[in-house]
């Protein structure tokens, strides 16, 4: 009897299979098998929380086929994700499969490379409960908030809104900065500059700093016309000049965190697209016969390690040594600490074979997937490369009694700079800013006379903090503990989703929605909303899966305080000024003469009267459709094959079709059909697009019935590389992929229009 692997995604099935050989057959759960149910509470919190545990609706088939395998199976491998939300996976497939212990082994990959799955396998374990609870204590704590906390805001702000624990204190975050920017008052500042010249020498820019005392404020244009009338016309001496070479140490690599925030700076992406892009590195390409076929390339991206694999460290020296030199492999070898709070649980996010350089590979990523694998790679070789050296020079200038700085920089030994470069901010951590300018100053003298071709006042304004991205909330939470490397990304989708917050360009901003309800949150839940308590719960979470606490201890200490809050809040029936503000519309009732307000429904915002339940008028928003008959009918270019008349295009129950202008005297019908250009995969022949039912659009030959190729999919026109078999294009994607099962081939490509 084969052996029995279980996963989470079916994605990596290809990638597992390749390295495991016929012995092992590979299926996938798809995430969980059972849940709290959706309809109620789902927990038991006069018997100790006890969670009430039911399948998901509509893996029904899915748990009876895997029942089947497992019983089929001489041993039961769980290979779900090596995090607490994969543990707790694999322990419900325990339970809905009815799995003997005997039976059950537990398999963790923290890269998907044949090495790394051999070695699980040759070293399972039994299921870790402590980290089963921890999962638990949160999907609890989370369900309790959620269902408790929903009807009170259903009652003082609107029907439909939905609570979360963390998401509620993501939103309150996001409002308190809104409200330092309507509360911020601008102050006026000057600053001053001086274009510099000695001699035949490159002109240099001196910034104003002070007198010889202390740094001086200009606050208004009067300071900074008393300097500018001392200083013009008048001699500029270099009093101090100090040179130096600096040391600038490269970054470690990327935790969950850090990724984020670097991708989200750097690419433009957001955080649901950076997590999809590096599962799908993780989960395993299909490189070709030339680099080993499908492979993962980077380990698992949900960790807060900054931990390196020995193995993983000399794989680096030696790519480095032999590409740049040993000049650019430090003494010793780089280890980076990682944060006190951090779960440690994997190594931080690094390329799972160094060599594999990502231009090499181009030609199989799609384009997100090069871009994040390129910053994810040069940020792992560039954490273990040699410092750059930096040449400093600092100068003060004096002139009237006033001192001006001057200061810049050039790179004597690039050193890790050769692959990586930081982010301004992180620049900034790293002991650089962009305010130090890459440029080389003249050579200075003390006692050196220079002379200002002009001299720059210039008036300035302070401004407010700036709005969060998704990069610097991330930051933000994780600096106050708030939140975990596998929720960020959830966090900032499910406020979104649920209309606290909305996005303007790359920046949060608070919905109205949002800051009502978080000031209502604030004013009879304090502690739920409170950045210190939130975090405190992470810390408990994390003291479950290290065995230091019990998930009962904790269910037990956060309720007593939130039953007691959520009871007073709830007897309050005065109203707290916590109104969503009325929309009006230039709408007026007929039935009342009132002007009709936006309200929002199932189906979306409708006109309704201020007046109800006396009066329940509505009315849609948008202009009502035009009837079928008025619309006016497209001529295809066609003529009916039976009468001569042009077809025209029509739009039916299933769909646009050509039907004959004669109608109803001539009732020819036509589909519309139309060349993409590609030849059929199975005689040659062209394949057209056509519609079918629901509007749908489907391919097949133009042969058919003789032919009885058809696809939803679009064919690509080309061939898998890996197997021959003809590739193919969803509907509304530009990647062409693979359909035979265990090839995971997939390309970007050019769709013709």
């Amino acid at each position: 009897m084969a052996n029995l692997l279980i996963i989470e995604s079916p994605s990596k099935i290809g990638t597992i299979k390749s390295c495991l050989g016929s012995g092992y057959k590979v299926v996938a759960s798809i995430g969980h098998v059972r849940d709290l149910p959706k309809s109620t509470l789902g927990v038991d919190i006069d018997n100790d929380f006890e969670p009430k545990y039911i399948n998901i609706r509509g893996k029904g088939d899915l748990i009876k086929e895997l029942k089947k395998e497992a019983k089929a199976a001489s041993k039961v491998f769980l290979a779900t994700d090596p995090d607490r939300e994969g543990e707790a996976i694999s322990w419900h497939l325990v339970q809905a499969l009815d799995l003997p212990d005997e039976k059950v082994k537990r398999v963790t990959f923290n890269e998907l490379t044949k090495t790394a799955i051999k070695t699980a396998i040759k070293n399972p374990r039994d299921i870790d409960m402590d980290t089963v609870n921890a999962q638990q204590a949160r999907r609890i704590l989370d369900r309790i908030v959620g269902y408790k906390l929903s009807p009170y805001l259903w009652k003082r702000v609107k029907s439909g809104l939905s609570a979360g624990r963390v998401q509620s204190v993501a939103t309150r975050i996001i409002v308190e900065r809104e409200d330092e920017i309507r509360a911020f008052t601008p102050s006026e500042y000057w600053t001053i500059e001086a274009k510099l010249q000695g001699g035949d020498k490159e002109v240099l820019v001196a910034r104003f700093f002070g007198d010889k005392k202390n740094k001086i404020e200009l606050a208004n244009e009067a300071e900074a016309m008393k300097v500018v009338s001392a200083v013009e016309g008048g001699e500029f001496v270099v009093k101090n000049v100090k040179k130096a070479l600096r040391q600038k140490n490269p970054l470690p690599p990327f935790t969950t965190s850090t990724m984020q925030q670097e991708a989200s700076k750097k690419l433009g992406f957001h955080s649901q697209r950076i997590m999809k892009v590096a599962q799908e590195l993780y989960e395993g390409i299909s490189l070709g016969s030339e680099h080993g076929g499908v492979h993962g390339l980077i380990t698992y991206m949900r960790t807060d390690s900054l931990r390196v694999s020995d193995e993983a460290a000399n794989s680096a020296r030696e790519y480095i040594v032999s590409k740049y030199g040993d000049r650019y492999y430090p003494e010793t070898r780089r280890v980076y600490k990682t944060k006190a709070n951090a779960q440690d649980a994997h190594e931080a996010i690094r390329p799972t074979d160094v060599t594999l350089e990502p231009d090499m590979i181009k030609a199989r990523l799609t384009n997100d997937q090069y871009k994040l694998y390129k910053l994810i790679w040069s940020r792992f070789v560039a954490s273990q490369m040699a410092s750059a050296e930096i040449d400093t020079v600092n100068a003060d200038i004096e002139s009237a009694g006033y001192i001006f700085h001057s200061s810049g920089y050039s790179v004597k030994f690039a050193g890790y700079m050769s692959i990586y470069e930081e982010s301004e901010d992180e620049n900034t951590q790293s002991g650089y800013s962009e305010k130090d300018k890459k440029t080389k100053l003249p050579s200075l003298t003390n006692g050196e006379s220079l002379k200002a071709s002009a001299v720059l006042p210039e008036q300035h304004f302070t401004e407010p903090p700036p709005r969060y991205t998704e990069a610097s909330l991330i930051k933000f939470l994780e600096e106050k503990g708030i939140g975990r490397p596998s929720t960020f990304t959830p966090i900032i989708t499910t406020i979104i989703a649920r209309g606290y917050v909305k996005r303007e360009g790359k920046s949060l901003v608070a919905t109205q929605l949002g800051e009502i309800t978080t000031r209502l949150m604030v004013a009879k839940f304090p502690t739920i909303v409170d950045y210190g308590f939130t975090a405190n719960i992470e810390d408990k979470l994390d003291e479950i899966e290290n065995g230091d606490e019990t998930l009962l201890s904790v269910l037990k200490n956060f309720y007593g305080d939130f039953s007691e809050s959520l009871e007073a809040a709830m007897a309050d029936s005065e109203g707290d000024g916590f109104e969503l503000a009325v929309e009006e519309t230039d709408i007026i009732c007929e039935k009342c003469q009132s002007k009709m307000i936006v309200k929002e429904g199932r189906y979306g915002k409708f006109a309704a009267c201020p007046n109800y339940p006396k009066c329940k008028n509505t009315k849609p928003l948008t202009a009502p459709k035009m009837e079928e008959k008025e619309k006016p009918e497209a001529v295809s270019g066609e003529k009916c094959e039976n009468c001569g008349a042009d077809m025209v295009v029509r739009t039916g129950k299933f769909g646009s079709f050509l039907a004959c202008s004669n109608y109803p005297k001539c009732k020819t019908t036509k589909q519309i059909t139309k060349d993409i250009g590609v030849a059929c995969p199975k005689c040659g022949a062209k394949v057209i697009q056509k519609h079918g039912r629901n509007k749908s659009v489907f391919y097949s030959c133009e042969r058919y019935p003789d032919c009885d190729f058809s696809s939803w999919d679009m064919p690509a026109g080309e061939k898998c590389p890996d197997c021959c078999e003809p590739l193919f294009v969803k509907k509304g994607k530009n990647i062409a992929y693979c359909k035979k099962e265990g090839c995971t081939f997939k390309k970007e490509i050019e769709i013709k229009e």
